[in-house]
């Protein structure tokens, strides 16, 4: 059965961050959601009439019976806690009790509930356990004048009044799930509805649907104004399926998911008990009950999606998302960790589209922080920045997890296994594993790029397992040698000090900076004595001087050195100094794009070039016969 909803007691009460949490339409929504989620619901439809300030959110969910239905909008009523040791180990996305009764104050709620399939199956066994427990104790059995089975097949209605209080009951046919409707929202306090515009509401509420569709891959969202659809995501397996649906320029392919266990996570799954309470015994059921007690999952991990920097990126920093227990958050600390992951690897003025989720245990966050809990306290923050920098890392990299190994096609793979009874050679797919020495080079070879020729002593063509790579060799080259020097930034003396002129206050300034001191050496004329390691062979040590004095910082200094010393686009190269490029090159920790942020090699697929030379044709049709 569903947990029943009670009043908290005072002592958790004072306990929890209260204060105004629905102040917009678009509040409303995301309280109302949030009830739908820990709710166990997969289809959620949110219908708005801004106009009227009425929202109506219709789930599928467990429902609500009418003892739960009629103590819904009480003040601090809920399900989901209960002591005061709840508060450290919160796992649903309501807890405090708060959204219903808020809604009845600042409007007119109505909510229409019918307990789903699930629940009936619950009682059904009850009703079976009591009947059982009543014979076998020799009592006459009772006949019922109205089946308990009966009121779970209806729903209720209930409309309450600006103090959460059930006015208005009626029995009414719907389908399992939950309605709430709010009308004439903040009705007694029109200064709040001064603030947006309908469409600046219409617009919140979306965007508010599509952070928490984020965290909630499966379920199937539909946004509609005054009945009309302005919003249907599809529900899909990850973040990866849902973002490309409302972010636009962004696609699939353009996407990268990675799914990561965190230092300490446990595989073993909760126990699934639940508490008959009419029945008054403690029985395990053999199928799951969603949200029958809010089990709190042992595993930890991270999901993490980003945008491929070489394929897309933003003008604004506007997609780049913080969740945390399925709730996006703002977390200060994490989004700064995210930027200087990126760092280089977009264009000037453009940032990363990326997703971060953490799942973690409940006892390493504090949701007091704010009343709307869209800002937490994470107790180890240095922790979870690294782990998030580091998963960033293999997302960026070339390696197995980001480039698999194509797929053999369905045909071939039925003839190679009927062969290789009779041959010499084994057959091992992706999901096996041979172990040892021969797993470690079989994913060597997969990552395997063998530089083949020159193309306008610019690109390096070279063949791939999955297909033929261009590299453009200057910015390539020029990734190389950026994180090199980041790595290790030295300055060198000169045996004779090179000459600058026309240096202003503020070049000098910036040179002084990097390190690289200069002295007086006549009238507008200093001597550098200094120079970054990689210039020092150069011919041209006082034009990179100098332009190493517009840097403004050590970065830009950085990005500047490497151009410069990069092999420049026209240099004839032999195939083993190619060799040496790509080797090098697919080692660095971000090798999609050089520093400036321009895409470093463009992959044509075999499958493409397959497509391209019509490789599908049957020849014999080709000619016509």
């Amino acid at each position: 059965m569903a947990p029943t909803i009670q009043t908290l007691p005072a002592e958790v009460i004072d306990l929890i961050a209260a204060g105004e949490t629905i102040d917009s339409l678009a509040a409303a929504v995301r309280e109302l959601v949030e009830n739908s989620l820990d709710a166990g619901a997969t289809r959620i439809v949110v219908s708005v009439w801004p106009q009227q300030w009425r929202v109506q959110v219709a789930d599928n969910g467990t429902g609500m019976d009418l003892e739960n239905l009629q103590q819904a909008a009480a003040a601090h009523s809920t399900s989901k806690i209960s002591t005061e040791a709840d508060l450290y180990k919160i796992a649903t996305l309501g807890f405090r009790g708060e959204a219903l009764h808020s809604l009845a104050q600042l409007g007119e709620l109505e909510i229409v509930s019918r307990q789903n399939d699930l629940g009936l199956q619950i009682l059904e066994w009850e009703m079976g356990e009591l009947e059982r427990q009543e014979l076998s104790a020799n009592q006459p059995q009772k006949r019922h004048t109205s089946s308990p089975i009966e009121a779970v097949k209806s729903g209720w209605r209930v409309v309450f009044n600006n103090v959460g209080e059930a006015v208005e009951v009626e029995a009414i046919a719907i389908a399992p799930g939950t309605v709430v409707t709010v009308a004439d929202l903040f009705g007694n306090w029109p200064v709040r509805r001064g603030f947006l515009s309908p469409a600046q509401q219409m617009r919140s509420i979306q965007l508010t649907i599509q952070q928490i569709a984020l965290c909630h891959p499966q379920v199937n969202w539909q946004l509609r104004q005054e009945n009309t659809p302005c919003l249907h995501l599809n529900p899909g397996g990850t973040a990866k399926h849902i973002l490309p649906q409302f972010v636009r320029g962004v696609r699939s392919s353009d996407l990268q998911y990675l799914k990561i266990d965190l230092p300490g996570s446990e595989t073993t799954k909760s126990p699934i008990a639940t508490q008959l309470v009419g029945a008054k015994i403690n029985r395990a059921y053999q199928f799951p009950i969603p949200n029958s007690q809010f089990p709190i999952p042992n595993s930890q991990y991270l999901e993490l999606v980003i945008g491929l920097p070489d394929r897309c990126h933003r003008r604004r920093p506007d997609w780049v998302k913080v969740a945390v227990n399925r709730r996006v958050v703002r977390s200060p600390e994490i989004e700064q960790t995210i930027f200087s992951a990126f760092a280089r690897t977009c264009p000037r003025d453009r940032y990363p589209v990326c997703f971060v989720h953490l799942q973690i245990s409940p006892s390493e966050i504090d949701w007091n922080r704010h009343p709307a809990k869209v800002e937490i306290y994470l107790h180890d923050p240095s922790f979870w920045q690294a782990q998030v920098s580091a998963a960033i890392d293999r997302a960026l990299n070339l390696n197995e997890e980001v480039l698999p190994q194509p797929p053999i096609p369905d045909r071939v793979g039925k003839l190679l296994k009927a062969s290789e009874q009779k041959s010499l050679y084994d057959l091992v797919s992706g999901g096996q594993d041979r172990g040892g020495e021969e797993s470690k080079n079989r994913a060597i070879e997969l990552m395997e790029l063998r530089a083949i020729a020159q193309v306008h002593n610019t690109y390096i063509v070279a063949e791939h397992c999955s297909g033929m790579w261009l590299v453009e060799q200057h910015i390539a080259h020029e990734r190389v040698l950026y994180e090199r020097i980041c790595a290790d930034w030295q300055l060198k003396p000169l045996e004779k000090p090179v000459i600058l002129n026309q240096l202003s206050a503020l070049q000098i300034e910036n040179l002084s900076r990097l390190g690289l001191e200069v002295e007086s050496f006549g009238e507008q004329l200093w001597a550098a004595r200094e120079i970054p390691e990689l210039l020092v062979d150069r011919d041209d040590c006082a034009d990179a001087l100098f332009e190493l004095s517009k840097a403004t910082d050590l970065q830009a200094a950085q990005v500047a050195t490497a151009c410069r010393s990069a092999i420049r686009n026209g240099t004839a190269l032999s195939i083993v100094e190619m060799q040496n490029l790509l080797d090098e090159w697919q080692q660095t920790r971000n090798p999609r794009t050089c520093p400036h942020g321009r895409p470093i090699y463009f992959a044509l697929e075999e499958s493409t070039l397959a497509r391209i030379f019509r490789r599908s044709w049957v020849i014999g049709k080709s000619h016509g016969i």
